[in-house]
């Protein structure tokens, strides 16, 4: 091999296949490029998957071209205006001033909530933020919303994850991807706290991995309802929801491998759910599993396209994922100011704990990551309303 650089795995080809002249190897190499981009270019879908890919403005996809393209990022958003603050802080008034830490351990110990706090929450229209007014929800924006649950997550945990599944995930299907008729029938109630929802993806045999789930929906003789069978387990608020957006495999039209499917299933007749799981934590917020045995669903209760389910899961959880980062975050500035609080009031050699410098360190390290776990909240808030397609991000 001469002077010229190759990689190492090109290295490797070149001596497996006992290339003598590097600059020819080369040639080869870049033709067999060539090749491949023309082929590509005869092939409609590949031809639209490569334009996307070079046209994104996504930092993170960029990186994996070797990109760092910072439109995104710099500089860093405003995305409120001093109304919209104004609007936020209006609707976390009473919560900030009315809520107790006894509360939220009373609720823990309860393993549920009481009807004054679910009372004060439809009040606050806690339950349809990001709902259309003419939904009647607040029609909070992304950022407003993360707002929200950043200061649900700071005082009780649970209640973030309670309105968090209701809401960034529970039916958030219907407001991506439900029909006018479907938006009219149940947001309303939804908003209002009437009803509450969830979201069912989750199977012994399958979480992330849509493609691997085992419920299956069969379309009737009539071709009036799908007739669903199946199970799901550790779905938050399985117990007390009205409203599951349930995933479930559907025979292809054309004979095929069956796809997934996404519903909007209403509690009746052969859906049950099961005893509250027992967890270590975030006790307060409901998460059982949910069995359907012979559930009708009207063809008209499908989100979105027969067998196109798995996308459409998916984008429910990229939208509901910085909803999730700002509760924590809210978590995260609670756990500090109680360390800060410790360390202030401990004594011991004669001093308090906050004098000595590891515990210094401790503390200053704690800030750093709640403050880029709260800037990278924020930013992802931000850039789904620009940029929507940010799978990566999310």
């Amino acid at each position: 091999m001469n002077s010229l650089k190759l990689s190492k795995s090109l290295q490797q080809i070149y001596r497996r296949n006992n290339w003598q002249n590097v600059n020819t190897f080369q040639t080869f190499i870049r033709n067999q490029s060539n090749a491949a981009k023309v082929a590509a270019d005869g092939d409609p879908k590949a031809k639209r998957e490569r334009r996307a890919a070079e046209t994104t403005q996504s930092f993170v996809m960029n990186l994996f071209c070797g990109e760092g393209k910072v439109i995104q990022q710099f500089p860093y958003p405003q995305v409120l205006d001093a109304e919209e603050i104004q609007m936020v802080e209006m609707v976390t008034e009473p919560m900030t001033k009315s809520w107790k830490p006894e509360d939220a351990l009373r609720f823990e110990e309860n393993h549920a909530y009481d009807e004054k706090l679910w009372t004060m929450l439809k009040e606050m229209g806690s339950f349809g933020i990001q709902v259309p007014p003419e939904y009647g929800g607040i029609g909070f924006n992304n950022t407003q919303y993360g707002r929200l649950g950043e200061i649900m997550g700071r005082y009780d945990l649970s209640l973030g994850v309670a309105l968090g599944a209701h809401q960034s995930i529970g039916f958030k299907g219907i407001l991506l991807y439900g029909t006018d008729a479907q938006k009219k029938k149940w947001l309303p109630d939804l908003a209002a706290g009437k009803k509450i929802a969830c979201f069912c993806l989750t199977e012994p045999s399958a979480g992330s991995d849509a493609s691997g789930i085992q419920t299956k929906a069969v379309l009737s003789a009539d071709g009036k309802h799908f007739v669903m069978n199946g199970s799901k387990i550790w779905i938050s608020n399985g117990g007390i929801a009205d409203i599951f957006t349930v995933f479930a495999k559907t025979p292809a039209a054309d004979g095929g491998k069956d796809k997934v499917t996404a519903f909007v299933v209403e509690r009746g007749t052969g859906l049950t759910s099961g005893p509250p799981n027992k967890k270590m934590g975030i006790m307060a917020s409901n998460t059982t599993e949910v069995f359907f045995d012979n559930v009708m669903i009207p063809v008209e209760n499908v989100l979105g396209q027969v067998g196109g389910g798995f996308k459409v899961a998916m984008n429910i959880l990229n939208n509901g994922r910085f909803g999730m980062a700002g509760a924590l975050a809210g978590s995260m500035r609670t756990c500090i100011e109680k360390a800060t609080e410790h360390a202030n009031t401990r004594t011991q050699f004669g001093q308090k704990l906050s004098t000595f410098g590891d515990i210094q360190e401790k503390i200053a390290r704690m800030t750093l990551k709640h403050y880029v776990t709260e800037s990278m909240a924020y930013m992802l808030r931000y850039l789904h309303i620009p940029f929507p397609s940010l799978i990566i991000e999310a």
